[in-house]
């Protein structure tokens, strides 16, 4: 039994590894390590990829959140609304602004945030929104747009799963006020380590991020407000560099391997990802809806095979946000997605003799 990982960085690596040798080497070899000029060329290189100004780098996906919130503006006392189905970073960051993050439903066939809902969620108090482009599909931002301006509310979108996914011919992160990024291994462009982006096209936030995420200072040893920690590394930059180079080429073998999926995939006791008009899906994970969800597991750790829950707990649940005082509110589809999604081995070197096998375990559970 040959073991199929959810994501093999093994394989990854022993394609890129003369290049990734070569560049981790190049950082040993100049000894410069913080914000140097491996970080400084990503970050024109991310900007460019996605034709916004201003690309800077942090050192974490929850770090890109929280410096984009201050930096728009976010503070003790306000409301951000955003989705009660993703990874806690995503609220945390709200609550370290002493903020306050209100949870909103979402759609069932993108899992991201049901525009419908959202206008019944807004306050006095709200002064943002997070869409998230959950498992690399966007999250519809025409009405999320025309609502935050009609409201006069920032938007900070979480790409931390989405690099590189599109919304009716616009890049991810390049919608709203500030796009922010998460660099951790697993993602489809990861590092080997932590690591985040902020984008955005409007220079003043850009000044303040930038000097937020160096103890705030933008003049050496002068600090103009209280800031963070929170620089990328060189070497994970280095290592960036090389894999953002293959983005669009990882990102194409992805989506092949969706297709490949649904082909081979013929049960009826599961619906499988949805791709909008007009959206590009990148597959960060591929999640499925099945109430047999237990039952494929077991069969798949069966035959070696990983699987995974994205998320089993919706964050109005979550203990740490009991003094919220949302817990008791229905969020029916957040809950029902999250008593049902399954998510399958997804990365670009995933061979379609595995997705075979995978399918093939999958459709024989009843």
């Amino acid at each position: 039994m040959i073991p199929i990982p959810m994501v093999d960085l093994q394989r990854q690596y022993a394609l890129l590894k003369s290049e990734i040798d070569r560049a981790i080497q190049g950082v040993v070899e100049s000894s410069q390590f913080i914000l140097g000029p491996e970080v400084s060329r990503l970050e024109g290189e991310i900007a460019a990829f996605h034709g916004v100004p201003f690309a800077l780098g942090v050192a974490s996906g929850t770090d890109a959140l929280l410096l984009a919130l201050k930096a728009c503006g976010v503070g003790p006392g306000d409301e951000v609304i955003t989705s009660p189905f993703t990874f806690v970073a995503t609220a945390e960051a709200i609550v370290y602004l002493q903020a306050t993050p209100v949870f909103s439903d979402i759609s069932p066939d993108t899992f991201n945030l049901d525009p419908g809902r959202l206008e019944a969620k807004i306050t006095h108090r709200t002064k943002a929104i997070i869409p998230i482009h959950l498992y690399g599909h966007a999250a519809d931002m025409d009405p999320i747009l025309a609502l935050a301006r009609r409201y006069g509310l920032k938007i900070i979108e979480d790409c931390a799963q989405a690099f590189g996914a599109e919304y009716h011919g616009r890049k991810v992160g390049t919608i709203g006020d500030c796009g922010c990024f998460s660099f951790f291994p697993s993602k489809n462009l990861g590092c080997y380590g932590d690591g985040g982006m902020v984008i955005t096209s409007d220079g003043p936030v850009a000044e303040e991020i930038k000097s937020l995420r160096n103890h705030g200072s933008s003049q050496r040893y002068v600090h103009h407000c209280l800031g963070y920690n929170s620089r990328l590394d060189e070497v994970q930059a280095a290592v960036l560099r090389v894999k953002l180079r293959k983005i669009e080429a990882f990102n194409e073998a992805r989506r092949r391997h969706a297709e490949s999926y649904r082909a081979c995939l013929k049960g009826r006791d599961f619906l499988l990802p949805q791709e909008r008009a007009g959206c590009r899906h990148v597959y960060h994970q591929f999640t499925m809806r099945t109430p047999l969800r237990d039952r494929i597991m077991a069969a798949l750790a069966a035959e070696g095979i990983a699987s995974a829950i994205y998320y089993p707990l919706p964050l109005h649940r979550q203990p740490v946000f009991s003094s919220l005082g949302q817990a008791g509110e229905s969020m029916p589809v957040s809950e029902f997605c999250a008593a049902e999604v399954l998510s399958l081995p997804m990365f670009p070197e995933l061979q379609e003799e595995e997705i075979a096998l995978i399918s093939h375990v999958i459709n024989n559970v009843s």
